[in-house]
């Protein structure tokens, strides 16, 4: 009887454990969304784009129809116009595979926090997608261009911010995780890269098909600028080269190149294998200061002028000058959004905080104002560590 009993007990428990998912969905029931764009209508109301998988369009095979397709809804709030949605797609919008999140410039300068709110809330959305700015345009305008080499336009979105910030940085990209904490965060602003539209002709075309199949299309998106903010709201951009310094200045350039001067004329081009930066605060009679040592390793990639590179005391002096050059770039990249941006999106506060976390509780009630009138010490040591396979420039023998 005993044993028996046992027995039941054990078969209920396996019929338990093993009736599956209670609210599992078939994929065949929902609307797989890589890349979804907000913006702000004239009407205060919320536009949500969202672009989702045509799955019978994206094998090697089918060429029939667009691998995507975008559906759209307004609302009062994001997820009043995700549900809207559904009046038109016949699945269910599914952004768990989100790619990236495109934001109208209109609605960052209003504020985004509270479509973020949802955003973070879901249980179905990963936050692992990146997050960009559409510099001048909606962020519907930015989802409904068709894109070349890469047939999903959310995957051309995703990889090429990534291989840009990864091979120029002057670009970032920035994670919904990361960029919630630096907007909570005391002692550091957020920044997003801004995402552009270049198009040739009329303005409509951009949206058609056939831009795709020319090899040089009339329509192109790319990343360049940062967009910076104070809390939830764009304050205004930073340029390229301004762009590059905030990578550097963050630890984040992971390479690169610059063009520097030749000691005689000319120029020779650094390429960056590896950087490195530390940034340490201090505190002295009450006012705060920051140190920032950067230590670069890198290559001659280019020379354009009459130099020997063979000799050491060639390298030594245009390790010298890409040294001076550096330094002075990074000092008015960080002069200039200290006196025009006047928010710390560096993270000075955090440093200042680290070295002095009793002097930090009084200093951050008016740190925007401290940020803007502190001393900063910039401090670059470079090192060239090859020159490639060949030594002198063959461009000499030509002279």
């Amino acid at each position: 009887m005993k044993r028996r009993n046992t027995i039941l007990v054990l078969f209920i428990v396996i019929q338990i454990i093993t009736t599956g998912c209670w609210n599992r969905r078939e994929l065949n029931e929902l609307a797989i969304t890589l890349a979804m764009g907000i913006d702000l209508n004239e009407d205060g109301k919320y536009l949500v784009t969202a672009q989702v998988v045509n799955p019978g369009e994206i094998t090697t095979k089918a060429r029939g129809h667009a691998p995507v397709i975008i559906f759209q809804a307004k609302g009062d709030s994001m997820l009043e116009a995700f549900r809207k949605m559904t009046m038109e797609a016949p699945r269910k919008i599914y952004p768990s595979h989100l790619r990236i999140l495109v934001i109208g410039e209109s609605l960052a300068k209003e504020g985004i926090g509270k479509p973020l709110d949802l955003l973070l809330r879901d249980w179905e959305l990963r936050s692992d997608f990146y997050i960009a700015v559409a510099k001048g345009k909606k962020a519907e305008d930015i989802l409904k261009v068709p894109t070349s080499l890469e047939r999903i336009p959310a995957n051309k979105l995703f990889n090429t911010l990534e291989v840009s910030a990864k091979a120029w940085s002057a670009t970032r990209y920035v994670t919904l995780d990361e960029l919630i904490e630096d907007m909570v965060s005391e002692g550091k602003q957020p920044v997003l890269t801004g995402v552009h539209l270049k198009v040739k002709g009329e303005e409509k075309t951009s949206f058609s098909k056939q831009i795709v199949e020319k090899i040089d299309p009339v329509a192109r998106l790319y990343f360049k600028d940062l967009a910076v903010f104070k809390g939830d709201k764009l304050i205004g951009w930073l340029n390229e080269v301004q762009s590059k310094t905030y990578s550097i200045v963050t630890n984040n350039e992971l390479s690169s190149v610059g063009n520097v001067s030749c000691p005689k004329g000319g120029k020779f081009v650094y390429q960056v294998t590896n950087s490195e930066t530390e940034v340490k605060g201090k505190v002295v009679k009450g006012k705060p200061a920051i140190d920032i040592n950067v230590r670069v390793e890198g290559k001659v990639a280019e020379i354009e002028c009459g130099l020997d590179l063979k000799g050491k005391k060639s390298i030594e002096n245009l390790e010298k000058i890409y040294e001076k050059e550096t330094k002075k770039m990074l000092e008015e990249a960080i002069k200039h959004v200290q006196k025009n941006k006047k928010v710390d999106i560096f993270g000075f506060g955090q440093a200042i905080y680290r070295a002095d976390p009793k002097a930090w509780g009084k200093l951050k009630k008016d740190w925007d104002k401290k940020f803007e009138d502190m001393e900063v010490n910039v401090n670059v040591h470079g090192k060239i560590n090859s020159i490639g396979t060949v030594g002198n420039s063959f461009l000499e023998e030509l002279k």
